[in-house]
């Protein structure tokens, strides 16, 4: 394993840590009474109730002052400055607690507990005067280092989007600001459950690996089961399962689940993502706007106070009523072209002269979907309802009860994106059955997200399913409106990436292939450059003039290369 100096530096601090006696990782449990948020926002006021405080975080900085020292120490909730006098942490003659291992052996990014009492310094800062510390957890890589102005402002900060998502846990220690999001992503969740909750619907669990990737056009990741011999699939969507529990007796039932859909990534779209689905018996999709409306206006108020919410330059208005367009009115409206009587020669036709890319797999209803996806839905940016789609387009809604060839169906689109899906849900199970049969006829031309023919449900609406409405809403979407957020990336904590990359194991030759000669490769080494990726990406004149020092520090008995000689090291 290729080590940086300061790696090394850290594991020779846990080997003499455990030399005294210390244990870097204790098993025993520290007792925390106070957060340093709670110590910030209530101190001044009642200075009585942080007499003997009880902290446990990470160090972030530390400023040491012989004797003395202040610490910035970071817990969940944020950063308090902490002050530590070593006679009072070692009032006898040893002095190691405070000389060796404070000062000597403890790094940034180390977890300590700490107790002692509040105060205020001369600054006017609140502070923690500590009367012991224990070490929680050492830290064996160094964090990376964000650095503020006296403005507040950020630089030199973990910024790379790769990294962050790759190592989030790093990226919220350095960046905490980031950990809003997700504290608001489990507000996003909790409202809508209380609200759910409150109406009496219940809240249920549904299988993931399922016999049949029913409830959405997508195409599934496919497994296979070893014990039963038999090809199964991640849920593309729950509803099929939870219309049966409907069919069951229960009278509203919803699930925040995950969902797979093995198609691309992109700044909207994640394989894995979580989506709620409800489902609510003797309802409509009339009715189901308004609760649609309710629910996200008290979302929005709950994490902002009021229901307008700052969308990039939009400010987006979650109280209702929403505007409503059909299907066919929207293209009229952003296209001026009329195609609800079109054949699907004409649809196609339309698309090519509109530069809409087809092809022969595409039904209808495919079309319908591409033309309003390329020409309609980046005008959505106030919540939008739009309704009464194309039969083609939706095998498991309801036929509509005055609209030839159309079904009870609306989506909420806000900001340009589908957020919301809804029904008045098919419960004839005769049309049901051709439905899945048309979707099979879809299959065979080549379209690879046509539903496949699921008689398991198909046998459930035949005990009878009473009218029902049911929701499915995208949380990751969601939760992006809610917080300002352009990329899902930024509200998932871990998101789907590419496999990393890991860095060929450099040899001392590779270095002298590279230019370098052989007797400065321990230098530069000790420098942190461990691989020919690490000297290509480092500063040429910050290399040249960090060898003196290195020399030095290594009692190097070579000359040392001249300027031009180290600029050829990364040619």
């Amino acid at each position: 394993m290729s080590l940086s100096e300061l790696e090394i530096l850290r594991r020779n601090a846990l080997s003499e840590l455990r030399k005294l006696g210390i244990d870097p990782y204790p098993a025993e449990r520290f007792d925390i009474n106070a957060n340093a948020a709670d110590i910030l926002a209530n101190y001044e006021t009642n200075p009585d109730a942080y007499k003997s405080i009880s902290l446990a975080g990470r160090i972030m900085t530390r400023r040491i002052m012989g004797s003395a020292a202040f610490v910035e120490l970071q817990d969940s909730t944020g950063r308090i400055q902490i002050y530590l006098k070593r006679d009072e942490l070692c009032p006898e003659e040893d002095k190691t607690l405070y000389n060796t291992v404070f000062k000597k052996l403890l790094d940034l990014g180390d977890f300590i507990g700490i107790e002692g009492y509040a105060f205020t310094t001369q600054t006017g800062e609140i502070s923690i005067h500590v009367t012991s510390f224990k070490l929680l957890a050492k830290s064996l890589k160094p964090l990376p280092i964000v650095k503020r102005d006296e403005e507040g402002n950020i630089y030199d900060g973990f910024t790379d989007p790769e990294l962050r998502y790759r190592q989030r846990y790093v990226d919220l220690t350095v960046n905490p600001d980031f950990k809003q999001i997700f504290i608001n992503r489990s507000k996003v969740i909790n409202t809508m459950r209380s609200y759910f909750n409150e109406q009496g619907w219940m809240e249920v669990e549904t299988p993931i690996l399922q016999q049949i990737h029913g409830g959405a056009a997508a195409r599934p990741f496919a497994t296979h089961h070893n014990t039963l011999d038999m090809p199964l699939y991640l849920r593309i969507a729950n509803e099929l399962y939870l219309k049966r529990l409907i069919v069951a007796g229960f009278d509203g039932v919803y699930e925040f689940g995950k969902m797979f859909r093995n198609e691309g990534m992109d700044r909207t779209h994640n394989p894995e993502y979580t989506a709620m689905e409800i489902y609510v018996a003797y309802k409509d999709y009339i009715w189901m706007m308004g609760m649609v409306e309710e629910c996200l206006e008290r979302i929005a108020t709950t994490i902002h106070g009021k229901p307008v919410v700052t969308v990039g330059k939009h400010e987006i208005n979650f109280a209702g009523p929403y505007e409503k367009l059909t299907m066919y009115e929207s293209i009229e409206k952003y296209t001026g072209i009329d195609v609800s009587a079109m054949t699907e020669n004409e649809l196609a036709d339309t698309c090519r002269q509109l530069g809409i890319e087809v092809d022969d797999s595409m039904g209808r209803g495919k079309l319908v979907d591409e033309l309003f996806s390329e020409k309609v839905e980046a005008n959505l940016i106030q919540p939008t309802y739009i309704t009464d789609y194309p039969i083609e387009m939706t095998p498991l809604a309801k036929k509509h009860r005055s609209k030839e060839g159309l079904v009870e169906r609306f989506e909420l689109f806000v900001n340009g994106k589908e957020i919301g899906n809804a029904y008045s849900e098919l419960n004839d199970p005769i049309d049901q059955k051709e439905r899945f049969e048309d979707q099979l006829k879809l299959a065979a031309r080549g379209d690879s997200e046509a539903m496949a023919m699921d008689d398991d449900f198909v046998r459930a609406l035949e005990y009878g399913m009473p009218p029902t409405s049911g929701l499915g809403i995208g949380i990751d979407r969601l939760v992006m409106l809610m917080t300002n957020q352009s990329t899902i990336q930024e509200v998932l904590f871990f998101p789907q990436m590419r496999p990393e990359k890991k860095a060929k194991v450099t040899e001392d030759q590779d270095f002298v292939e590279a230019g370098v000669p052989l007797e400065w490769v321990p230098a530069i080494r000790k420098m942190g450059i461990n691989t020919i990726e690490d000297l290509k990406a480092a500063n040429p004149n910050k290399v040249f003039n960090d060898l003196g020092g290195m020399r030095k520090k290594l009692k190097m008995d070579v000359p040392m290369p001249s300027k031009e000689d180290v600029m050829t090291w990364f040619a």
